[in-house]
């Protein structure tokens, strides 16, 4: 049984794939699965499932994306152009917003 883990990575969030057989890719984050602690990163971990003909859909075998374990991915700093891990700094006025691990840049706005 596994235990949700609080994730710092967000939806629309470049992430850097750090092991698997898409190690070295980048991507876009397109949904994050908080329930069994993983991510679906756009044309990234690419499967093939074969789909039967619906009244509204065409059958035939699609390419879709596969989540991948938030533990393979890291966030893609735009400032320091690698993949880094994230901190939580807070404002003069109070909110708390994620940060570089590396060169301290404020990714939230």
């Amino acid at each position: 049984m596994s235990t949700q883990i609080k994730s710092r990575i967000h939806r629309d969030d470049e992430v850097l794939v750090i092991a698997g057989r898409d190690k070295g890719v980048r991507g876009k984050v397109i949904r994050v699965k908080a329930s069994d602690n993983s991510v679906l990163v756009s044309k990234v971990n690419m499967v093939k499932r074969h789909t039967r003909q619906t009244q509204n859909t065409s059958g035939g075998i699609i390419e879709k994306e596969a989540p991948i374990a938030l533990s393979n991915v890291q966030f893609f700093c735009p400032n320091c152009k690698t993949g880094v891990r994230l901190g939580v700094k807070q404002l003069d006025d109070g909110r708390k917003v994620r940060s570089c691990r590396k060169c301290g840049e404020v990714l939230d706005q």
